[in-house]
């Protein structure tokens, strides 16, 4: 389903984790069934945030390496120059 981008499958998929006796995968289904039409688009189309969830990563690494022992302006320095 997620590599090929078949988010049609994924109620068959619920169904069957419903039927099986492992109940760390009940807990993940129910949540992804409290949003199916999201989680079904996020398996089958093509866009994505690849890019801007990158920067937004990169953002929070620079500030947690930096946490408590530099300014803002240290910060805003490397990531502007990052």
């Amino acid at each position: 389903m997620l590599t090929e981008r078949q988010g049609e499958r994924l109620p068959h998929w619920l169904a069957a984790v419903r039927q099986d006796a492992l109940p760390s995968l009940h807990t993940l289904a129910a949540g992804l069934e409290r949003d199916r039409d999201a989680v079904i688009a996020g398996l089958t189309l093509p866009w994505n945030s690849d890019v801007v969830e990158g920067h937004v990563n990169r953002i929070k690494m620079l500030k947690r390496q930096m946490f408590g022992r530099a300014g803002f302006r240290l910060l805003r320095k490397r990531v502007l120059l990052a």
